[in-house]
């Protein structure tokens, strides 16, 4: 069950037009300058850092597209000044909802976030509201082909500390602790695979089921969020049908 709606992001998020692909890249530089601002442009002594460049890659940004979020974080191209806040709230049907940012402009971002909310029959809560129902894990996707063996996928993942593999339709779930995170990936790049996705996010401990109204309604709230350049990470915990 825990994939489920990582799933249903990942087919959202493909299904764009590659015109979008720069504002992804956006949002991931801003997550490397902000993790080498605080920790230094050094990923082995920065996990911050390896973390954001980790999934930058798993997303195809290019070498010189992660070189340059580094130098930017460091300020040889300029400072990068972003705040970091955490939204939550309830999307339409009542689904929790965590919502990322890192912003110049905190008034316009929350601004931003609540009309979101507000324009899809959510609403925007208080700190605390529904992160009680997410864990912090290591997440990392691997889409089912041909040449992806499940028992050794299994054995690689777990003898390199995975605490967890759920396997469904669309392909594999490995579930870290976050601290085993990095570790886990580079075993898994070490044999081969490749990923759909891979970072550190919030996984839902319980899900909601949504009517076939409010999942419009979902929908339409996500791709708000997706296309404003302060939100970085959208986490919810609606189970797709």
């Amino acid at each position: 069950m825990a994939g489920h709606s990582k799933w249903a992001n990942i087919k959202h998020k493909k299904g764009k037009a590659d015109a979008a692909k720069g504002q992804v890249y956006t949002k991931l530089s801003k997550a490397i300058a902000v993790a080498v601002k605080e920790g230094g442009s050094d990923p082995e002594m920065n996990s911050r850092l390896r973390d954001a460049v980790t999934k930058a890659k798993a997303n195809n940004m290019p070498n010189d597209n992660i070189d340059r979020a580094i130098k930017k974080g460091a300020g040889e191209l300029g400072s990068a000044n972003y705040e970091e806040i955490t939204y939550e709230g309830y999307g339409p049907g009542g689904v929790a909802v965590i919502v990322q940012a890192l912003t110049e402009n905190k008034n316009r971002t929350a601004g931003d976030v609540r009309h979101a909310f507000d324009k899809n029959g959510g609403n925007l809560g208080t700190s605390g509201c529904v992160s009680f129902m997410f864990e912090k894990k290591g997440q990392i996707m691997i889409e089912k082909d041909d040449s992806v063996d499940e028992d050794e996928l299994m054995m690689i993942a777990l003898e390199a500390g995975a605490q967890d593999i759920n396997v469904e339709a669309e392909g594999f779930e490995i579930v870290t602790e976050p601290e085993e995170f990095q570790k886990t990936c580079d075993a898994l790049v070490e044999a081969g695979y490749e990923f759909a996705s891979a970072e550190v996010a919030m996984i839902p401990t319980t899900y909601s089921k949504l009517s076939e109204e409010d999942v419009k309604k979902m929908n339409k709230m996500l791709d708000m969020f997706d296309d404003n350049d302060d939100i970085q990470e959208v986490y919810h915990n609606w189970e797709e049908e």
